[in-house]
């Protein structure tokens, strides 16, 4: 198969995909949209591995990657989130990697690990690849019994906990070149196909994005936009639209993308020796509920080694 053959059923494969599991959401609006679930801002250009298994490994070396985000500041009970990565470059075409997820909510403490086998194959020119990836993941949802106010011993909070840890499967695909990047990704597999919803991250059904990296020079660097659709269960789909900018020959960058939920994403970063990375977030709230609620903070960081 050609080098163009193969791009043309990647790409068709990607938006069949898209198309297919959007079929299965009922009632759902482009221009509507009312989801709350709020993934990392990272995800959208310092740690793409969060959104897709397949970017595990996809650079030289291993990559490190933390966040912290605080939601609804001054609420009681506010959603509090931290999230970890590790990915690297194994050998020739693999990549594995690890992430996990906490999320602390009121009474409920939701945990998630993963671990990822990606496979990234070369074609006609070595710059561009198509990428596979697999994730395997274990959930925990638990009541937390130290800050209940109430009976510890109602039978509904014993049963809540005494319900089975379960495993999930991710899956994800890419394209990419030295400028274009086209993923999709599906982050519940289990429950996609078998109905059973057990909410394991927010109820995520689909994911996909394409961005282009603009070079300019030296003052700013490159330019690269970006687009993201984004499939939740039992609300709207999600669009956001965005762009990161990278300036003094990337030491630093200024990024934000708008979601159709109503809210902004702004961040600032700098990269210190092209080795350690930090970048500091802002999530405007959603348009629903602005009015009784701050936004979310976010900082992440992001350490490169043996590249």
């Amino acid at each position: 198969m050609s080098y163009k053959q193969n791009i043309r059923s990647f790409i068709v494969s990607s938006l069949l995909l898209a198309a297919g599991i959007n079929n299965q959401v009922s009632a759902q609006s482009l221009s509507n949209a009312k989801a709350l679930l709020e993934p990392s801002g990272t995800q959208y250009f310092q740690n793409q591995y969060l959104a897709n298994p397949a970017m595990a490994g996809f650079e030289k070396g291993l990559h490190l990657n933390a966040a912290y985000r605080n939601q609804w500041n001054g609420i009681e009970g506010a959603p509090i989130t931290k999230f970890f990565s590790a990915d690297y470059a194994v050998g020739n075409r693999v990549g594995a990697g690890m992430h996990i997820f906490n999320d602390v909510a009121g009474l409920i403490n939701r945990t998630r690990v993963a671990l990822t086998y990606a496979y990234h194959l070369p074609l006609t020119n070595p710059d561009q690849q198509l990428h596979f990836g697999l994730s395997l993941a274990w959930n925990v949802q638990r009541i937390d019994y130290k800050n209940l106010d109430g009976d510890p011993n109602d039978p509904s909070v014993s049963a809540f906990n005494r319900r089975d840890n379960y495993f999930e499967a991710e899956y994800g695909m890419a394209y990419t070149d030295t400028k274009l990047t086209i993923q999709a990704s599906l982050p519940n597999v289990r429950s996609l196909f078998t109905g059973d919803d057990k909410e394991a991250d927010g109820g995520g059904i689909f994911f996909t994005a394409a961005s282009y990296r603009f070079a300019i020079n030296e003052a700013i660097t490159s330019i690269e936009p970006k687009i993201c659709y984004r499939g939740i269960r039992g609300f709207d789909n999600i669009l956001d639209a965005g762009v990161n900018v990278s300036i003094l020959n990337d030491v630093a960058n200024v990024m934000a993308m708008y979601h159709t939920t109503k809210s902004v994403t702004a961040g600032v970063g700098v990269n210190i020796l092209r080795t350690v990375g930090i970048q500091a977030m802002y999530t405007t709230q959603t348009g629903g509920i602005k009015t009784y609620v701050d936004g979310t903070y976010e900082i992440g960081a992001t350490v490169h080694l043996f590249r």
